[in-house]
């Protein structure tokens, strides 16, 4: 029996309790019939975090958007079950994508729920080695969450150099992320239902996830990684936020 297995039946035996969801939507002025595009943002970062730029272009572009914020509180069970729930009201098959910790969770909600397609946006899957980039960036607000104090994030992290100081400020201080040790270890994604197709997008220069992490995450769906030199680990919150998503938008309109 595997590990996600062992999760499944955890979830039969012990279900995920009844929650409200965050849920913000921005829908095309014409529906063509696209499928919707479902945003699920990352360790300590809210539905904001999409809505910001994305949320909004993604539906100028003719998509149907929508982005879950997480749970308060919620482990990584709570999180695949309510991404699994909220794709599975929208009227139709949706195209999840996931950031950073949330690129894990849409992981492994793929597993469960027959996505359209999938994007993992500077996915987190080995724990470890996202901690071990975060001391070397940061390693006075990266120690004491290691020994069950405050993870404190620093715009060298998380931004690239082009992010006016002032913005990278206003978004630092929105970002509350709560590390947990169910992160810390590299998770080997569980076999997509229905073998959508699934695109990883990252950057060479993000001080999160490392070139080789994202190598590693595209192959495992048969892939290579999209790449976007010179921006953070945020790549929806960069001053050239535009240029990953339209490439991602590209992408799905010739598989969808």
């Amino acid at each position: 029996m595997t590990g996600f297995d062992l999760l499944r039946l955890k979830d039969w035996t012990d279900p995920v309790p009844p929650a409200g969801r965050e849920v913000a939507s921005r829908l095309p002025e014409d529906d063509e019939g696209r499928p919707p595009v479902l945003f699920v943002p990352g360790l300590g970062h809210g539905a904001w975090a999409f809505a910001e730029h994305w949320l909004p272009h993604t539906a100028g572009r003719g998509f149907p958007a929508h982005v879950l914020g997480p749970r308060p509180g919620g482990d990584l069970r709570a999180q695949v079950h309510d991404v699994v729930q909220t794709a599975a009201s929208l009227p139709r098959r949706a195209v999840l994508v996931g950031h950073g910790v949330g690129a894990h969770v849409v992981a492994r909600a793929l597993a469960r729920y027959p996505a359209r397609a999938a994007v993992l946006v500077a996915p987190v899957l080995d724990g470890w080695a996202a901690a071990g980039s975060a001391l070397l960036a940061n390693p006075g607000g990266t120690l004491p969450a290691l020994f069950g104090g405050r993870l404190r994030v620093s715009a060298r992290q998380l931004f690239g150099s082009g992010l006016p100081a002032e913005r990278a400020a206003e978004y630092l201080e929105r970002i509350a992320p709560r590390p947990r040790a169910e992160l810390l270890r590299r998770a080997v994604p569980p076999r997509p239902v229905g073998a959508p197709p699934v695109l990883v997008v990252g950057s060479p220069d993000d001080r999160v996830v490392s070139r080789k992490a994202l190598d590693r995450a595209a192959a495992a769906y048969s892939g290579a990684p999209l790449l976007f030199p010179g921006m953070g680990h945020d790549l929806m919150l960069e001053d050239s936020w535009a240029e990953p998503i339209d490439a991602i938008l590209d992408w799905l309109r010739k598989q969808v």
